[in-house]
């Protein structure tokens, strides 16, 4: 439904904490994936066509599915709103990736809003709505403008869950409207109520019964009509198909004056919409609405495949996806990457200290986080489509297609330490995320100039770390594993993964670093010497300078800017570097080295060459 706004809040506020206990209640079997496949999206029905579960349709009376029965503090909050409700789901976006740019344009959704209530969120979960972007804090209530181009990014490495639940109004849901606020006016003043568990009145929900017309009236496609039309982008010649829809609207008002909504008339409405179509085939394939979507196509989808329910057209829903340019539609994406640089190292040992400081080099650019997303946004890049066996991958995973979608996405997020973009064709761009250490091969096929930073610790820091990093839950990376128990997978996907399941955690922990470094090692010895060096995390904390200036020599990067006493604490670090830190874990850790120690070998004898 298109909004005066891209984003509106309305006036309540819902424990999130006690949802999300809730929530623990459903079994992960109970999820659904994506309809379209999209990595890391899926989705738990509440409110379906006759409470089916597995009945994804826009059409038929909407009713609870046995999954909403069970969550009291849940229909608590749909009952607040004082709606009529539709389609509702629970949407679950893994961590580190996106919902990528659609608009939700069918029939169903023409008059109907979308109400998001966050449950399980974090700060570096955006929403863009247009121009507009956004971030739901967890236990607010907003609605946005369905009829824009938006989509979601989870930057963190958490899951984000919100209830989604799409909606035509009702008398209650109105009131609230009235003292709801566009997302750009601010809070001071503005009243908001807490709705706790069991606080709100019993009462049975209300939901749709009626969603699709057997015929639709004349007036109604008349008004979807006009408001296509005052949709599309300026200086178009739409004089043709404005005269070709005005007489289809008169027609249909003719045929609906002899038979109303009666199958009788089901023939003759089929003829009046099937020669309108084929006018506007010829006059109106060209035409653009200002959201990007094509007209013709639009028209469908939201108002003619709806007209007639005589079983030749059923209406249609999903999520239209215009063509649309790269994030920064201001930037040159055919970018030359010259002699990319990737730090690679098993997770938690300081690469994103050495990372932020090498990326304050002049001439150096970088996306400025992680690219979990970049690659995992592409289905055939993210475990899920293949059942999750790691984060590993080889050369053949890099086909022409793949190549060429690395390349348009990095380059169109690339920034210099100044926050400016590229401003000639070659790039130095330097990048680090821990999964890469077992993508050796792949970045060397996508990227053939790419050189590698072989980044070592001491094997009991890390390990120390790793432990830190899986107990604080700030890093779990595929919260839903399949197979996995407890706790909750946390870093990069290992192979032979399955292997720890049921194992304490000092023995994951060990087997990821030893998984990982095998892995780099064995890749790292087929890169050409020219193209790879090692740096020392002891060696950048205890003389930041002098370690500094060593891998800037052997990169070719300059360097400008002095480095004077101990570096800034990296922003991943769960706590301050201190080379004692690891006797925190003193018997875990040591009690697992000698199942290592070839390893450990394996990687001192590699740095120190």
């Amino acid at each position: 439904m298109k909004l005066a706004f891209p984003f509106i809040q309305l006036p309540l506020r819902y424990d999130a904490a006690a949802l999300a206990a809730e929530l623990n209640a459903l079994d992960e079997s109970e999820w659904r994936p994506h309809p379209q496949g999209f990595a890391g999206n899926s989705a738990l029905p509440l409110v379906a066509v006759n409470g089916d579960p597995d009945n994804d349709g826009l059409v038929g009376p909407m009713r609870p599915t046995p999954y909403l029965q069970r969550l009291p503090y849940l229909n608590d909050v749909l009952r607040s709103l004082g709606a009529v409700w539709g389609r509702t789901r629970l949407m679950r976006l893994s961590g580190q990736a996106e919902v990528s740019p659609h608009i939700d344009q069918a029939y169903y959704w023409a008059e109907r809003m979308r109400v998001h209530v966050p449950i399980v969120t974090q700060p570096r979960v955006t929403f863009y709505c247009g121009d507009a972007t956004l971030h739901m804090g967890a236990g607010e209530c907003w609605i946005f403008d369905t009829w824009r181009l938006h989509r979601v990014h989870n930057d963190g490495d958490n899951v984000r869950i919100h209830l989604v639940a799409d909606t035509i109004g009702g008398e209650g849901f109105w009131e609230l409207m009235k003292l709801s606020r566009p997302a750009h006016v601010g809070k001071n003043g503005w009243p908001v109520r807490d709705v706790a568990p069991g606080s709100v009145p019993a009462a049975a929900l209300q939901f749709e019964t009626v969603n699709v017309p057997r015929v639709m009236t004349p007036w109604e496609l008349d008004s979807h009509l006009r408001f296509l039309f005052g949709e599309l982008q300026p200086n178009q010649d739409a004089n043709a198909a404005s005269g070709a829809s005005l007489e289809f609207v008169r027609n249909w008002q003719a045929t609906w004056s002899r038979y109303g909504d009666t199958p009788e008339g089901f023939a003759d409405y089929r003829r009046v919409l099937d020669r309108y179509l084929g006018q506007m085939q010829r006059v109106a394939a060209n035409l653009v609405m200002r959201n990007g979507l094509p007209f013709l196509k639009t028209a469908r989808i939201m108002a003619l495949n709806a007209a007639v329910a005589d079983g030749n057209q059923a209406p249609e829903g999903g999520e239209l996806r215009p063509a649309m340019p790269g994030p920064r539609s201001d930037t040159n994406t055919d970018l030359e990457f010259d002699r990319p640089v990737f730090i690679v190292s098993p997770p938690r040992s300081g690469s994103t200290l050495l990372f932020e400081t090498l990326a304050k080099a002049p001439g150096v650019y970088t996306i400025g986080s992680e690219s979990h997303r970049i690659f995992e946004s592409l289905p055939s890049l993210h475990p899920e489509t293949h059942g999750y066996p790691s984060n590993r991958l080889d050369a053949a995973a890099g086909t022409p297609d793949i190549i060429q979608s690395l390349h348009a996405r990095f380059g169109a997020r690339l920034l210099d330490r100044d926050g400016k973009p590229p401003t000639s064709k070659t790039v130095r761009m330097l990048e680090k995320t821990p999964k890469n250490s077992l993508r050796i091969p792949f970045l060397r096929a996508v990227f053939p100039q790419a050189r590698f930073i072989y980044l070592y610790r001491d094997v009991r820091q890390t390990l120390a770390s790793m432990i830190e990093a899986w107990k604080s839950g700030q890093f779990r990376m595929y919260p839903h594993l399949p197979g996995w128990t407890t706790p909750p997978w946390s870093l990069l996907l290992t192979e032979g993964w399955r292997d720890l399941i049921g194992k304490p955690l000092h023995e994951i922990v060990a087997g990821q670093w030893q998984s990982a470094t095998n892995r780099l090692l064995d890749d790292l010895q087929d890169v050409p010497e020219a193209n790879r060096c090692v740096a020392r995390y002891d060696a950048l904390l205890a003389d930041p300078a002098a370690e500094i200036a060593r891998l800037c020599a052997v990169l070719d990067f300059a360097w400008d800017r002095p480095l004077q006493g101990a570096l800034p604490v990296a922003r991943h670090a769960v706590s301050p570097p201190d080379p004692e830190k690891w006797r925190r874990h003193q018997a875990e850790i040591e009690s697992m080295l000698p199942a290592i120690a070839a390893t450990v070998e394996r990687a001192s004898t590699f740095a120190a060459r």
